[in-house]
């Protein structure tokens, strides 16, 4: 097995021109080492760049040299832009639309600090379209995003008056970004009704807590949410399954709907707390070799009825969990099909903070299914209107007729399929 890519290597190798002054200097210098022959591999070789991709550069270098002496406005010449445009066409030219992407250096920090539980600004997690619109995956829950009433589906076409239709999310992400207290307006569409609405957001500093949960009235089920896979997650989740056990409720509704994922050991610990043997997923890199990723020991709810809700915007880590319970027979899915990242993302830090989210190695459920741009189906598919989903939080008040008049379609389905189903002791048949 060839080993894995060092991500303090690939920390040193950037764009060319980030090293390099660009201009003349810069295509003089390629022009030459390629009449230079065997002197060509050993200069490439010294600057990171492989000889096999010297004609490439060498186009690279020439498009550069052009733009920078002739471009007739002079300001739009900007040589950070143009380094930043061209790394993003190259993440573009992979065809992995929303997922594998670059990140500009604030882009980066922000990832790292969701993750880490932590976040300041509205609170929106956005991906590209293949129309080349920013859609938003799903408001945080609690974030000012949220509160405001940004809706999983809306496409932002303004940020603070300014069109950004066409731009790339990291200038789009940094327009939304600003100092706590300060607000931003977004006008966006959602296509679900056609309607165009303004929204005024103010920025905050955010504190995620990504694990609620609500016992349903009326019933002996408990509605689990997880908002986003991050660190001490699965933590969170224990404390949260034995205070369902404690209350002796007898089925769980685990919800990952518009979840975007997040830490992969997160989404693999998560699986295992209604898992107990066998694999949680497998893994599939470049050279096609394949590992598994065997169930964690110690899950607390391998026994109570389960069925989890997932949609067209659950994503990455939600959906290792969804195929791990799906093909363990542990817990009917119900929604609507997921959105196929099903790839391991690895940030590859560049030089001046920004870094590039890469695929490189693809997931595969524990039956060594590919959902990589296809998605995980679910087993009784419910559509829904972005505005019925019910969260935890909005059901504390609730009676129940209440619930039943929700609108929440999925969340009733699932009720409906725990209410029927006998007690299991699923989760112990190992896959291979």
């Amino acid at each position: 097995m060839n080993p894995s890519p060092d991500p303090h290597q690939h920390q040193k190798l950037t764009l060319l021109s980030c090293h390099i002054r660009p201009g003349f200097g810069l295509a003089f210098l390629l022009v030459v080492a390629l009449s230079a022959g065997a002197a060509l591999e050993r200069w490439f070789l010294r600057t990171g760049i492989p000889a096999s991709a010297a004609g490439d550069f060498q186009l690279m270098a020439q498009a550069w040299d052009i733009i920078d002496k002739y471009y007739v406005d002079r300001p739009a010449v900007r040589h950070a832009n143009m380094a930043a445009g061209a790394i993003n066409g190259m993440t573009e030219a992979l065809g992995d639309t929303g997922h594998s992407v670059y990140l500009t250096a604030l882009e980066s920090r922000k990832a790292g600090a969701a993750v880490q539980g932590k976040l300041n600004g509205i609170g929106v997690d956005i991906v590209q379209s293949t129309k080349h619109e920013a859609v938003v995956v799903a408001p945080i829950d609690g974030s000012p995003a949220q509160q405001a009433g940004v809706r999983p589906g809306d496409v932002i076409l303004q940020v603070d008056g300014h069109s950004v239709s066409g731009l790339p999310l990291s200038h789009i992400s940094a327009r939304m970004s600003g100092e706590v207290g300060q607000s931003v307006a977004l006008t966006v569409f959602n296509p679900s009704d056609g309607l165009r609405r303004e929204i005024k957001i103010v920025r905050a500093a955010m504190k995620l807590n990504h694990v609620s949960w609500q016992r349903l009235p009326g019933s002996n089920l408990a509605h689990l949410r997880i908002d986003m896979f991050s660190d001490g997650e699965t933590a969170d989740l224990r404390k949260a399954l034995l205070e369902i056990k404690e209350q002796g409720l007898q089925g769980i509704i685990l919800d990952l709907r518009n979840n975007p994922g997040g830490a992969l050991e997160e989404g693999v610990g998560t699986a295992s707390q209604f898992l107990r043997a066998g694999n949680v997923m497998w893994e599939k890199n470049a050279n096609n070799i394949i590992t598994n990723l065997a169930v964690e020991p110690g899950g607390v709810a391998t026994d109570i009825p389960l069925a989890l809700l997932v949609n067209g915007r659950s994503a990455s880590d939600s959906e290792i969990v969804a195929g791990a319970l799906r093909d363990a027979h542990r817990a009917k899915l119900v929604g609507e099909t997921t959105l196929g990242t099903g790839t391991v993302l690895t940030q590859f830090q560049l030089s001046d903070g920004s870094a590039l989210l890469l695929a490189v190695q693809e997931w595969l459920t524990p039956n060594k299914v590919s959902f990589w741009h296809r998605g995980i189906e679910p087993d009784v598919k419910v559509s829904l209107s972005p505005n019925a989903l019910l969260r935890p939080i909005s059901e504390r008040d609730m009676t129940a007729e209440q619930l039943r008049t929700s609108g929440d379609t999925q969340l009733l389905k699932a009720i409906e399929l725990l209410s029927q189903a006998p007690a299991k002791t699923g989760g112990s048949r190992a896959s291979h």
